[in-house]
């Protein structure tokens, strides 16, 4: 049994009693406390594991701890004790950043940018954890440290994958020339990693079109399904993701999250890896949006169908001042609410004829509780705390303009333009299909067939979300609950 400071809590317990009503009830965190990155995210011995960024004194960004929620199911969570904390005299002592967790041998293993005290550049520190992933031994190994590279003049990170059954990292970094750079680290043993020198720069002309940055923060590399609409064969692809980072962002990430699209292959000489980007774009259209991790569910080629989920995908939605005319929270807000940060809904992550597709994991579908409106045309009213599949007609008297657009509004009073704040705006086609999830101060949106939309917004008291339908479009909405 374990000690009641190990305990875990219901999350869905907590967030029904939180005095906040624009605290989120579907997308687990602690009560109170700053959250940023999802790290850690694993699948080990039958439960999800998703460990973040967190400091549990304040409401800011201060002396980073690891967070850490499970689930059995992507459903039901439980929030458990704080997993890792910064070590006086120790490589993380001023935090415990970004990092990942993997199954060494049977040993759940956290790889994370630690820092010193005094400052000075990240290294990659190494914490044993328990079966259950609840008990840390941080002993402060250090596996890796800042290269003897003067080319390298930041390092930050870490991220492990696999390629023809051997174990590479990568680590994000920034270079002298001002440019982003990934560095590439062999693995044999977790406990040293041998640097094998810099691996890709955004000097390249695929990185530099889609993934301009000074540092490539938070590096991602998962092998995911693609395919051709009309095409029922499956291929691969690798999806390469960074974080970009811009000097004085200040946790607004003017550049977002961006994306490569390409292949891997062996270098016949070396024995190396090699990514050759061919595409790319944005991850996720949304200003909210940053840092996420990504989880390799299954490696290696497709086993029958297409459709199999390959990748999952948690983000980052950070509150704000307001960003793109929304009105926001401030400081002082932020401090009396004792909270910031949302992680994302798990997403699956595929290549649709050459370009990334994001959808929700569908798991999720178990929250849909009451159906307040079937196929609802017009102005439809959302819940609080709502799911709204939209859909449009293809063809007929009732078919879709060309130039229709689905808003998310929050409205107070009698509607009208001046008491209105819109928070979402988007182009609907003929045989699209939108998926609108509110939770509270979260919004996201999902297109068939591309990336994402993550929103924050917060209702003032009397406003209501109504979603605005072009005429030709409608919405199926459930209203959001907990699965008994």
């Amino acid at each position: 049994m374990s000690s009641p400071d190990l305990a875990a809590s219901n999350f869905a317990s907590q967030a029904a009693a939180h005095p906040d009503p624009a605290f989120p009830q579907f997308h687990p965190r602690p009560a109170q406390g700053w959250i940023n990155d999802p790290n850690g995210v694993s699948h080990i011995n039958g439960r999800y594991h998703v460990f973040f960024q967190y400091n549990p004194e304040s409401a800011r960004h201060h002396r980073i701890a690891w967070g850490h929620v499970s689930s059995a199911d992507l459903v039901r969570w439980d929030e458990h004790p704080v997993a890792l904390r910064p070590q006086d005299g120790g490589p993380d002592e001023y935090g415990c950043w970004t990092g990942v967790v993997t199954d060494d041998g049977g040993v759940p293993t956290a790889a994370y940018s630690g820092v010193r005290g005094d400052g000075g550049h990240s290294q990659v520190v190494i914490s044993r954890g328990s079966a259950d992933l609840v008990h840390w031994t941080q002993d402060g190994h250090v596996a890796a440290s800042m290269p003897a590279d003067p080319q390298v003049t930041a390092v930050r990170d870490p991220f492990i994958f696999r390629f023809n059954g051997k174990r590479y990292a990568m680590q994000g970094a920034g270079l002298a020339s001002g440019h982003a750079a990934l560095l590439l680290y062999t693995v044999e043993d977790l406990s040293d990693w041998k640097y094998q020198g810099i691996w890709l720069t955004s000097e390249n002309p695929v990185a530099a079109a889609h993934t301009p940055a000074e540092i490539w923060e938070c590096p991602q590399l998962v092998h995911v399904p693609a395919s051709s609409r009309g095409n029922d064969s499956s291929q691969d692809a690798w999806v390469m993701m960074f974080s970009l980072w811009l000097a004085g962002d200040q946790h607004e990430h003017a550049n977002g999250v961006g994306h490569l699209i390409g292949s891997l292959a062996e270098d016949p000489a070396t024995g190396l890896p090699v990514f050759s980007p061919r595409s790319g774009g944005k991850s996720d259209l949304g200003r909210d949006f940053y840092a996420p991790q990504i989880l390799q569910l299954q490696d290696g080629p497709a086993a029958g169908a297409a459709a199999e989920p390959k990748a999952m995908l948690w983000g980052w939605a950070n509150e704000g001042p307001g960003r793109d005319g929304r009105r926001g929270r401030s400081q002082d807000e932020i401090d009396a609410a004792g909270w910031a940060g949302v992680l994302t809904h798990p997403r699956l992550l595929s290549v649709v004829d050459g370009a990334l597709a994001v959808a929700p994991a569908p798991e999720v579908d178990a929250y849909r509780g009451s159906q307040v409106a079937v196929q609802a045309d017009g102005n439809v009213v959302l819940p609080p705390f709502a799911e709204a599949v939209v859909t449009a007609h293809s063809g007929g008297p009732a078919a879709l303009a060309a130039d229709a657009v689905v808003e998310l509004s929050l409205v107070a009073g009698d509607g009208t333009d001046a008491s209105r704040q819109v928070v979402f705006s988007g182009a609907l086609a003929a045989g699209e299909e939108l998926r609108v999830f509110v939770d509270a101060s979260l919004v996201e949106v999902y297109r068939t067939g591309a990336v994402a939309t993550t929103l924050r917004a917060y209702p003032a008291p009397g406003e209501r979300w109504v979603l605005q339908l072009p005429a030709g479009a409608a919405a199926t909405v459930w209203q959001l609950e907990q699965p008994k």
